[in-house]
């Protein structure tokens, strides 16, 4: 069977506890985590391959533009 290729954005973080966590913000609930950067790749892969078998609808990819990490002041309550 021929595989379409296509490119999608993948969001990386980490969590307190050291996992990583990768999302696919154009494709609803398409996320993974793994012990480290190799593992969660190869897992998105596998999960973006997944959820484009199971969606019936076509995904339109987002256009990435970058990201920006804002500061914003939490209320403190004494």
């Amino acid at each position: 069977m021929e595989k379409e290729t296509r490119d999608s954005t993948v969001l990386i973080e980490q969590d307190e506890d050291g996992i990583y966590i990768a999302k696919v913000p154009e494709i609803q609930g398409c996320c993974t985590q793994g012990k480290n950067i190799e593992e969660v790749l190869r897992r998105i892969k596998e999960a973006i391959e997944v959820c484009l078998e199971g969606d019936k609808e076509d995904i339109i990819p987002l256009k990435f533009i970058g990201i920006q990490k804002i500061q914003v002041g939490k209320p403190v309550f004494n």
